[in-house]
């Protein structure tokens, strides 16, 4: 199974990839699990990703490009991979594309976990962290124990929320209808529980 995993923040993007990376055996591929494992070991793409990364610059294509590369010739992914965070826009899409097509081994599926706006935001700034613990709870879904001592991130506050939702709706609004063109988009409703959301996600990959 290759799988391209598309949500916006809140989605539930992440708790689906790491069920369905055991659901069929295969590793979940995340970018920024990448970036920073590569600057961690010192490698040639880790360290040209550094000199982006320490300014707060975005690390350009061509070196994610190579990350992902490398990381699908591991032995672990030769049956397959689930990508969380990549690609973010056509042109890394169609380099991805290119990439598995010289493996001989395309993409079968880009899953889009859709959620409305106003869900997405309620689910972010509900958030909340056990500053004592780092257990994070949810105002309405998982509420924390009376003595929690709870902090509000400030990237969970709703303006910043808001931001970052319009980030992604401007970046990743190609991705929807590159995927669709190639008869690869399978779109799920991601409003209900994370089982019934895994669910509906093996049924659409039947």
């Amino acid at each position: 199974m290759r799988l391209v995993l598309l949500g916006a923040p809140a989605s539930g993007k992440g708790t689906q990839a790491n069920v369905l990376c055991t659901t069929f055996g295969v590793p979940k591929i995340s970018t920024g699990d990448m970036l920073r494992a590569a600057r961690a070991a010192g490698t040639e793409l880790g360290k040209e990703a550094e000199k982006y990364m320490s300014t707060g610059g975005l690390v350009p294509d061509e070196v994610v490009i190579g990350l992902v590369a490398e990381r699908i010739a591991e032995p672990d992914a030769q049956s397959g991979f689930i990508l969380d965070g990549f690609p973010r826009t056509e042109a890394q899409a169609q380099a991805l594309d290119e990439l598995l097509a010289s493996r001989g081994a395309p993409l079968d599926a880009a899953v889009q976990i859709d959620v409305p706006r106003e869900l997405l935001v309620e689910r972010a700034t509900g958030r909340r962290t056990d500053v004592r613990t780092g257990q994070i709870y949810h105002l309405k879904y998982n509420p924390p124990p009376a003595d929690a001592q709870l902090e509000h991130r400030a990237d969970d506050r709703e303006e910043v929320v808001a931001k970052r939702l319009d980030a992604y709706d401007a970046q990743t609004a190609a991705l929807l209808p590159y995927y669709d063109s190639r008869g690869l988009l399978k779109t799920v409703v991601g409003t209900g529980k994370p089982e019934e959301v895994t669910n509906s996600i093996k049924a659409v990959l039947a």
